[in-house]
């Protein structure tokens, strides 16, 4: 059985947003299942001595350039969100919740459905998903039992689940947003989609 196409990313991360679609393309193209791991990036940042690239002096404001030409370029709907960046561990609980839950569909879509929502409430309609009200919105207008959510972001065994998917993440050398790995290979950052379809192409190399 070909393996997945692990796909880890960060709620409030706009390189992930744009990258969601691209890596379910790139796996649909080689006949891959694509497996979404939502984590949060400040224990990747302790773990690996990084910042926050919007604090970083020249970086930041070259990254929002950046973010704002991705839009046009790719025709995503973007727009710079206030606040920025955002706590997303409520919508990363409500993933897993619905990830293991009979609201999303075995292969994943029910979750990765609200994953999408989440990223586009945020980026491209300004929604502030740092709160559990407005995740628990998105939870409800993706189907799902908005009480659920809002019950699933404070059950433990989800906070367990965000907390130990993001330590097993940085255990696998994880350090950023978007952040891929394919057959043991890691590629960190939408700028390596490229190289990840040729791998994909070729089996490595």
């Amino acid at each position: 059985m070909i393996d997945a196409i692990d796909f880890y990313f960060d709620f409030s991360s706009p390189y992930g947003y744009f990258a969601a679609d691209a890596i379910e393309a790139e796996a649909a193209r080689a006949g891959r299942a694509c497996r979404w791991v939502p984590i949060l990036l400040g224990p990747a940042f302790k773990a690996s001595g990084n910042q926050l690239l919007i604090e970083q002096p020249l970086k930041g404001a070259y990254s929002r350039h950046d973010w704002e030409r991705l839009g046009r370029l790719t025709g995503i709907p973007y727009t710079f969100p206030d606040p920025f960046p955002v706590a997303s561990v409520a919508a990363a609980r409500v993933f897993w919740w619905l990830d293991a839950s009979s609201d999303g569909a075995s292969d994943g879509a029910g979750a990765k459905a609200f994953a999408r929502a989440v990223f586009a409430g945020y980026f491209a309609h300004g929604r502030n998903i740092g709160d559990k009200a407005v995740v628990a919105a998105i939870a409800e207008e993706t189907g799902h039992d908005r009480a659920a959510a809002l019950a699933a972001m404070a059950d433990p065994a989800w906070k367990a689940k965000c907390r130990d998917e993001t330590e097993a993440a940085i255990a696998l050398g994880v350090f950023g947003s978007p952040f891929f790995i394919i057959d043991g290979e890691p590629f960190w950052g939408s700028d390596r989609l490229p190289m990840v379809r040729r791998w994909l192409e070729t089996g490595g190399w």
